[in-house]
Order: C-alpha cells, then structure tokens, then sequence
C-alpha cells in the first residue's frame, strides 16, 4: 500500500505498482511506439523513393520522428489522460505525483526523457535497480519528476456487514487503546490487520485463531501488550479503531486550520462556511469529511475482553489500567 498523503491530510488508500505489471506496461508501450516508426518509415522510404528529399534532409526526419516517438508519446498521453499511457491503461496503472496529485506536462517530460536513459541506454537495468533500492518502486525518472506509479483498478474492496462490526472498537479497550502510541505502527502491517479482521468471519476457527494470533504478534512488536486476558481479535480491532479515529482527527483538524488560514489571507471569504468534502487531486473523487471526534475517555475500564456475551466484565482498578503480563 502507498503512504501517500494528499495536501489535505488525508492518507491515500491506493496500491502501488510492482515492477512485473510496469514491465508488462512498458513492453506494451514498445510494441506500440514500435509500430508507429514503422509506419513513419515507410513513409520516409515512399518519399525517399519518389525524390522529393535528399538525404541529409531525411536522416533528419527520422531523427525528428524518432525522439516524437520514443520522448513525444509517453509526454503527450500522460499529460492529456494525467498519467497513463495506452500500455498502462491496460494493465490498469497510473503516473501521480509523490503528494497524490495529478502529474504535468513537466513530470511526464522529465519521465519521458531520463527513460532514455534508465530503460533504452541501459537496456532497463538501471531502472531495475533503482526500483527494486525503493520502497515504492520508483525508477530514475520517477525520483527526477517526484512521481510514483499507482494500481489505478484495484479490486473490489468491498466490506461486508460482519467485517464491519469486526473493525469497530471493542468498548473494554476503549480508554486502554486511547492512551496508546501508535506512531511505529508500519502501514503494511496495520492493512494486514484491517484486512484479517474483515475477513476472518470466512475463515475455519482453526485458520482465523493462528492467523490472528500471528498478527497480533507482529502488531506487539510496534505497540504497547493488551491487558491480560485480551482476544488476538480484540486487541487488533481496538488498534485499528484508534488508529481510524485518530486518522480522522488529524484530516479535519489539518482541514479546518488550511480553511482558517485562507479566511484570513482572503477576506472575502471571512465568515463562509467551511468545505463539506475533501478533494482526492489522484482521481477527482469527493471524500467526505468526518464529524467532529468527541472525547471517548470512559469513568472505567474493564481490564480485559469478555469471551462471550453471558460472561460479566471485569472491572480495572482505580486507575483504569492493569499491567500486562
């Protein structure tokens, strides 16, 4: 998954390229940019067999077509479709700034030319290596233009009824998951989590108990240990929640100080209301905004996760916590 963020705050939800689909792309582009100087061949080789030209006039034709081809294609169309080209709207990909905005023509020039580089002069080598020494796979031109290459068709990430109720935050963790530090969460392992609980209501009791398990291991290793007694289940939706909740603060906080500074660089808009929807400049899309994040710090909290509904819920002590163990 991509850490991007836009201007607004906002994460950015969005798959990143691997390098087997960008190759695909890209040998899909060749064929393609291929057969146009074929084309543009022949027709040289039908205007130098009429005579019109001489020589020198048409090796500098060729040289002409040549970089329209090879620099020309992938600028024109990544700046006219804003970052894919016919081998990318193929497999489904697409060019956008590192801020999650659409790229220019000024990005898909700088692309267009170190690709003579990093793909034709070294045979796709360097951009190869260069890929691989990055965590979002990005080549040369893409470290040049401050550009990355994104999964524009994802699949469906539909969430059924069940897998939301799996993400909303168990309320004996409440107060526990509030105070946590969550900072050294890496975002790949947090999307594990979303993802396991979401699905594990399809999963065998066996496969859903080692899997979660297993998680929540991992997850031990960047935040604090649960309460004693606390479900792997239990302990990953509580993380996830806060984690949530503290996204959409951050979004409407960073939101209302951006609107606040504009009122006051622009006074005719002093005393207007707000934006309702924050704008994803990647795809054009409206996101709402969240309501306001209230305080949630309950009097008590319980010092573990009930195993069932029947079974009562233990209380903490006084100060609402107890070590782990």
């Amino acid at each position: 998954m991509s850490d991007l963020v836009i201007g607004e705050g906002v994460a950015l939800d969005l798959r990143l390229a691997k390098l087997p689909s960008r190759a695909l792309a890209r040998l899909l582009d060749l064929l393609v940019q291929g057969g146009l100087l074929g084309v543009l061949a022949a027709v040289l080789g039908v205007v130098e067999s009429v005579g019109a030209l001489d020589d020198a006039v048409l090796a500098g034709l060729l040289i002409v077509m040549t970089i329209a081809v090879v620099v020309g294609y992938p600028t024109l169309l990544e700046t006219v479709t804003r970052g894919r080209t016919l081998g990318k709207m193929a497999l489904g990909l697409r060019v956008v700034r590192t801020d999650g905005g659409p790229v220019r023509f000024r990005h898909a020039l700088v692309r267009a030319l170190s690709g003579i580089f990093d793909l034709y002069a070294t045979f796709g080598v360097l951009a190869v290596v260069t890929s691989f020494s990055s965590k979002q796979g990005r080549r040369t031109g893409d470290w040049l233009a401050g550009t990355v290459v994104l999964r524009d068709r994802a699949p469906d990430a539909g969430v059924s009824p069940m897998g939301m109720a799996a993400l909303s935050m168990p309320y004996p963790l409440l107060g526990w998951a509030q105070q946590l530090d969550l900072s050294a969460l890496p975002d790949d392992v947090a999307l594990s989590a979303r993802q396991f609980l979401t699905r594990m209501h399809e999963m065998r009791p066996d496969v859903a108990a080692r899997l979660g398990h297993e998680l929540a291991s991992e997850v031990i290793r960047y935040v604090a240990l649960p309460p004693a007694g606390t479900p792997p289940w239990a302990y990953l939706a509580a993380i996830t929640a806060e984690r949530r909740v503290r996204q959409m603060r951050a979004a409407e906080t960073t939101q209302r100080e951006a609107w606040e500074r504009a009122q006051a660089r622009y006074p005719a808009y002093a005393g207007s209301p707000a934006p309702t929807a924050l704008q994803d400049p990647a795809k054009g899309s409206q996101l709402p905004t969240m309501p306001p994040v209230q305080d949630r710090v309950p009097d008590r909290v319980p010092d573990r996760v009930p195993e069932s509904a029947s079974e009562p819920v233990a209380e903490a002590e006084e100060d609402g916590f107890k070590p782990p163990v």
